[in-house]
């Protein structure tokens, strides 16, 4: 393993956004700034980056409500993908989860996103029937 884990800064927004949208994850009702702002250093959140020198090799957005915690914006760099940073990422999730004592962990994955369904499959992840429901309360601005 070439690279190292650390909580995302500030400083980092601009290039963990590019990622997340070379990794086709933004949407263009969300707006991934506001999502890094509002999750990073938080009580029930963080961002945790997967890094080598200066580069931003992956990225992972973590939470929890005090009993699920969830995954979003998990992120390798196209050229760096087979190397394990998901792995990784996903192993300190859980690690960050259980020194809380969340008992699970969730991740939702874009129908349209078929190709990571196998990884997760792999780190002991399974669909799970429920349906996802939403209702917008705030106008998000497109990206």
């Amino acid at each position: 393993m070439t690279w190292t884990l650390r909580p995302a800064e500030p400083r980092d927004e601009d290039a963990v956004v590019a990622l997340w949208r070379d990794c086709e994850l933004v949407i263009p009702a969300n707006d991934a700034g506001s999502d890094f702002r509002l999750a990073r250093g938080r009580i029930g959140s963080e961002i945790f980056l997967a890094v080598e020198g200066d580069a931003i090799l992956g990225s992972a957005m973590i939470g929890h409500d005090g009993h699920r915690g969830w995954i979003y914006y998990l992120a390798t760099t196209p050229a760096r993908r087979g190397q394990g940073i998901a792995r990784s990422l996903i192993a300190h999730a859980e690690a960050w989860m259980i020194e809380r004592r969340i008992p699970k962990l969730h991740l939702m994955v874009r129908s349209t996103n078929t190709g990571v369904i196998g990884l997760y499959e792999t780190l002991g992840f399974a669909v799970h029937p429920v349906a996802m429901m939403q209702k917008v309360l705030l106008p998000v601005s497109a990206e």
